[in-house]
Order: structure tokens, then sequence, then C-alpha cells
């Protein structure tokens, strides 16, 4: 029991590898991707629910979410973002240099990898896991922009976070609130 979480982590993981591989927006890949979904949420709730939290958890969902956004950004975005606005690509660019910056500086300043288990990152994680959805219903540009403007916002909040501690927390909520 006490490797659950993990062991769902992991699975996510595996999923996040084989959407590398499918075609995006197909029956395959929707199933794939919600399973995926699911089990990000699900491992944290029994990793807590449980009691179950533990470091190598924190840094195993982070390798899990880095493994799936790369999927995003290489299979799955491009897709997505065809016939979008060339300024929504520039966006994306500039949220994803934001984020790469707050793992770099992190990664000087606490010798370590560092994402953040803030209120914005989970609330733009969920965003852009409706993306795929979303988009078989309402606009492209108006989707992606308005995924990029909240994943600015947390990458944002993320990087002041970094800049303003003296000291890493995992599991920091937001600049905001001194915690």
């Amino acid at each position: 029991m006490k490797h659950l979480p993990n062991s769902i982590t992991a699975l996510r993981i595996i999923g996040a590898f084989v959407l590398f591989f499918i075609e995006p927006l197909s029956v395959s890949f929707f199933t794939i991707y919600t399973l995926c979904g699911f089990t990000d949420i699900l491992d944290g709730f029994l990793a807590r629910r449980l009691n179950l939290t533990s470091e190598l958890g924190a840094k195993l969902d982070s390798v899990a979410d880095l493994i799936y956004y790369g999927a995003m950004i290489l299979n799955i975005l491009p897709d997505i973002f065809n016939g979008v606005s060339i300024y929504a690509w520039m966006f994306a660019v500039a949220v994803l240099l934001t984020r790469i910056i707050s793992y770099i500086w992190a990664a000087v300043k606490y010798h370590r990898f560092s994402s953040l288990h803030t209120y914005g990152n989970k609330i733009s994680g969920f965003v852009v896991f409706c993306i795929p959805y979303l988009i078989l219903f309402m606009n492209k540009t108006f989707v992606c922009v308005l995924a990029c403007l909240v994943c600015a916002l947390a990458s944002a909040d993320e990087l002041t976070i970094h800049i303003k501690r003296t000291d890493y927390k995992s599991n920091a909520k937001t600049f905001f609130i001194d915690n």
C-alpha cells in the first residue's frame, strides 16, 4: 500500500511516453490522455489521504509532468496550434522560456531540480489538460491564448517564489503567501 501513489505516478510516466507515438486527437490518444490526467489527480490525492507523501513522490510527479508536457509540446501542440496565430505561438514560447528560467534559477540557487506544486501550477496543469477537449468546441486561438495566459501567471509565480525565498520548499503555494 505504501508504494501505491508512486506506482500510479509510474503509470502516468509510461502513459506520457506513449503519447509521443499516438496520433494526436485520435480515440486512442484521448483514452491514454484521459488516463494520464486521472492518474495525475489520483496519485497526489492518495498520497495525501494515506499520509504517504514523500520527496521521492514529489520528484516522480515532477518527472511525470515534464514527460507529459514534453509529449504535449513535441507531438500534440503542433497539431493543436496548426492554424493558430503566430502571436499565440510566440506567447507559448515566452511562457516556456519563463518556465525554463525558473527551473534554471532554482537549480542554481538550491542545487537541485525544482518544480513547485503551487496553486498556479495546479490550475495551469488543469487548463493545459483541457486544451485538446476545448478545441473540439471552441476557437483554437482563443483556447491557446487563454491557456498561455494562465501558464504565464503560474510560471511568473513560481519564478518569483524562487527569487524571493532563501530556502527550498517544494510545496510552496504562491508567492503571495509566505509559506
